[in-house]
Order: C-alpha cells, then structure tokens, then sequence
C-alpha cells in the first residue's frame, strides 16, 4: 500500500527535525525513520524532499529572511523553518506538485506539530514567497492541476 504523501512529508519532518537537534549523519538518522517505508516511490519522495532541503538550506534561510520583517531566523521555530524549508524545496524541485498544495499541506502540518499560531504563520511567509517567487519567474511547474493554481499572465 502506498503511503500518503502527507505521511511522507511528515516522516521528512521527523527525520530533518533530528537531524537538526543531534547533528548526527543523516543517513544514520534516516535509517530509522525509513523501516517502514517499504515502496521505492515512497522512499524516494522522502529521500529528495529531505536531500534537497539540506542540500539548499543557506540558500532557503536567506529567501525566508528576505520574507520575514524583522525576525532573525533563531526566533522562529526550529519546526517551522524546517516546514517552510520543506515546501521551497516542493517549489523549486518537484515540478508536479501545485505550489498552493505544497502551501496547504504546510500549514496542516504546522497546525499538528508546532505552535497555536504556526499555521497561520507559515501561511503568511510562504505566501509571501510565493508571490515573489512567481513574479521573479523563479517556480517551473507542469503536469496536471497546475493550470489556474495562481493567477495566469499571458504575453
């Protein structure tokens, strides 16, 4: 049985929530979490939303300052930027996925492992991100369900 991707981009946020308290080896801390991921979609959603998320963290804190007014990245929740860092990493790498998908399924998530006020949080940031995102022509999405997603330009 395939899992559902908001269990997978839960079991993300457990591994790089770890990975962030112990410093341990990623793969170490991957290990663990991955025992029950048994189908090599599921596994591979996991592994890329995690890699790629690591791989563009200076990259994502400074698109995320740009965003915030007057927050330092240490007062926001370490839960929190791991969640916003996770949907940019869904914005510029996973050309399938809606941005307003990748927009809703952060703020649920926000909602069930963070603080009271989280969701609308990561609401406000990654709207705000992606506005200025689709507006710099910095996100390529294709596939179904993309079309009217967010205001269409023509030329």
């Amino acid at each position: 049985m395939a899992l559902t991707r908001r269990y997978l981009r839960e079991k993300a946020l457990q591994v790089l929530y770890a990975y962030e308290l112990t410093k341990d080896p990623i793969e170490q801390v991957k290990q663990l979490q991955f025992e029950e991921l048994e189908k090599k979609d599921d596994r591979k959603f996991c592994d890329d939303l995690i890699r790629y998320t690591i791989d563009n963290n200076k990259k994502y804190e400074t698109i995320i300052q740009e965003n915030v007014d007057n927050w330092d990245m240490e007062r926001i929740a370490l839960i929190d930027s791991i969640i916003i860092k996770m949907c940019l990493t869904e914005f510029f790498h996973f050309e399938d996925i809606p941005p307003k998908v990748s927009i809703n399924e952060s703020i649920d998530i926000a909602k069930d492992f963070s603080t009271r006020n989280s969701g609308k949080f990561v609401n406000g940031v990654l709207d705000a991100i992606l506005d200025k995102l689709e507006k710099e022509n910095q996100i390529r999405k294709k596939g179904k369900g993309l079309i009217g997603s967010k205001k269409q330009t023509v030329s």
